[in-house]
């Protein structure tokens, strides 16, 4: 089916299907577009977020609220079909991708402008593409550029590691991308919010790259706090800290206008506040139901939508810690938590447990994978012969947010509870150590080695092991504290095979030699809940939270 909101063609069978709980209404088929029905309904929405967007600029972003927001505002060459993590055209109508996978000749949609008016064309594309490779100082390091530095792994400075080479425009609507190395996941990338395109005018103007304070605590731009500016739906109006978001339908856009002419994201970060708000009919809908609301939500006529589990939830060992770089240590910890506990305790209804860090429908994903089944005697047998004992017992740093609901981590506090209650029964101290989830606790996590073992997670932004796997131990990084040139010379590998059969293979061998090099432990794959107003009657539930407001669909 056709989204004609946003003119997505669908190019191949889904990968990830979206269950029979969510409603599939497209916007093409309210009542044949008629006006008059449109005019009936209140197109102001307002949804519960909890918490505030770490940033406007996308490309200097790696959270979800941040991604919620700016995909309504900004597109990318590449889009999602709907209701899977595959890619689709989006602002590139096509491409053709040389058979060594070292260039790719993209066809862009014409009559395309952002919201400054300036025109979408193959000199924005390119400078967009000459942006991101040019960051020096702050703007290139994993708090800022998390997304660039992951999957292009370089920039002007290092050219010698980069993936991108040059973009070149072909006349005002084609532009091909050279690249350095193959990068078998480069089009499916080309999805994520941190590759949309921006007015390059408005980059310029609000000295978008003029980034200061430090890696630990980056200050946002000019542009970043105030100026987003992108050819999606919907332009931006207001941020109020801490607050709201508010957006309005942009008038030029080349697409399908939807039902919602202005979009309030309100910042509710109490789970329980969020569910209050929705039941006064101050809120249209939220995200991250809590397992426990969401069948009384639904008794009371709400609207409940079910993501399916393209997440995972794990707890990382940060080997800059001396204790954690013993493997026996790493392997006893394994095996002292209680994954199937833990899931029926606190995760929702529909939550998978997880044997490695991706899920089963990703390629790669092995059957055959070492696993730590709960074994609390062996765990305690493990750390006598690592030195621990009860006279001595190891003691860590346990690091969690506060004040935050993940899709793949709904209850951070719950979840650390449980576990950490786990660790104690095989002679383990942790220490709690809390912060803010943004930006305190991602800049501390990702961008210091000051933490210890600690609760992190990730949503698949599209259906390939790089997307899971290779973000995670692709190359040495603050958040988990090793250097492993065998697996990360591996994912290198794996990520420039073109064909699929032969890169499963690789992923299925770098998914065990993760496994017994033990950088944490894969709890869950939790299933995200959504609940809606009843006025709401369809919502394009996405795997990869590829969710743009004008395919929703209300009633009066």
């Amino acid at each position: 089916m056709f989204h004609t909101a946003r003119r997505r063609w669908l190019t191949g069978a889904a990968t990830v299907a979206i269950g029979a709980i969510v409603l599939t209404a497209c916007a093409s088929e309210r009542g044949g577009g008629d006006d008059d029905t449109a005019a009936d309904v209140d197109g102001t929405f307002v949804f519960g977020a909890p918490s505030d967007p770490a940033n406007l600029d996308p490309a200097f972003a790696q959270d979800g609220e941040t991604f919620r927001v700016s995909r309504q505002i900004f597109e990318g060459l590449v889009g999602t079909e709907p209701g899977t993590a595959d890619p689709a055209p989006l602002l590139a109508e096509s491409w053709d991708s040389a058979e060594d996978g070292m260039s790719h000749t993209f066809e862009l949609k014409q009559g395309v402008t952002f919201h400054d008016g300036t025109p979408f064309n193959a000199e924005a594309v390119c400078a967009n593409f000459d942006r991101w490779y040019n960051w020096t100082g702050l703007a290139a390091t994993e708090s800022l550029s998390y997304y660039y530095g992951k999957l292009f792994r370089g920039y002007v400075e290092t050219p010698e590691s980069a993936v991108y080479k040059s973009c070149t425009p072909d006349g005002d609507y084609s532009v091909t991308i050279e690249l350095n190395q193959p990068f078998a996941g480069f089009i499916p990338a080309l999805s994520l919010p941190a590759f949309a395109m921006q007015s390059p005018t408005a980059l310029q103007e609000y000295d978008a790259d003029a980034v200061s304070g430090s890696e630990e605590a980056p200050e946002l731009t000019e542009y970043g706090q105030g100026h987003p500016t992108g050819t999606g739906p919907y332009k931006f109006d207001e941020w109020a800290p801490g607050e709201s978001v508010t957006l309005s339908a942009y008038e030029d856009y080349w697409g399908e206008a939807g039902q919602i002419d202005e979009i309030i994201f309100r910042t509710i970060d109490d789970p329980t506040a969020r569910r209050q708000a929705l039941e006064s009919g101050s809120i249209d809908g939220y995200d991250l139901v809590g397992p426990a609301d969401a069948a009384a939500l639904e008794d009371d006529g709400f609207t409940m939508v079910s993501r399916p589990p393209f997440t995972i939830l794990y707890l990382a060992f940060n080997q800059a810690v001396p204790e954690l770089q013993d493997p026996k240590v790493r392997e006893a910890l394994s095996y002292a938590i209680d994954k199937d506990a833990l899931i029926s305790q606190v995760l929702p209804e529909g939550t998978e447990k997880a044997t490695q860090f991706i899920p089963d429908v990703v390629n790669g994903w092995n059957p055959d994978v070492t696993t730590y089944e709960y074994d609390p005697e062996k765990a305690m047998s493990l750390l006598a012969e690592a030195g621990y004992d009860e006279a001595n017992p190891l003691t860590l740093d346990f690091n969690y947010p506060v004040n935050v609901s993940r899709p793949y981590m709904p209850d951070p506090e719950q979840i650390f509870t449980v576990l950490s209650s786990q660790l104690s029964e095989v002679g383990v101290v942790t220490n709690p150590v809390t912060d803010a989830w943004s930006p305190d606790y991602l800049d501390k996590i990702t961008g210091s080695s000051d933490h210890g073992i600690h609760l992190l997670g990730w949503t698949g932004d599209y259906n390939d092991t790089d997307n899971f796997v290779g973000v995670f131990f692709g190359g040495q990084s603050s958040e988990w504290g090793f250097d492993n040139p065998e697996l990360f010379a591996a994912l290198q590998e794996a990520r420039g095979v073109p064909n699929l059969e032969e890169q499963t293979a690789l992923y299925e061998e770098i998914n065990q030699m993760v496994a017994e090099f033990i950088p944490g432990v894969p709890l869950a794959h939790p299933a995200p809940t959504l609940a809606f107003a009843p006025r709401v009657e369809s919502y394009p539930a996405s795997p990869v939270n590829d969710e743009v407001f004008t395919d929703i669909v209300l009633t009066e």
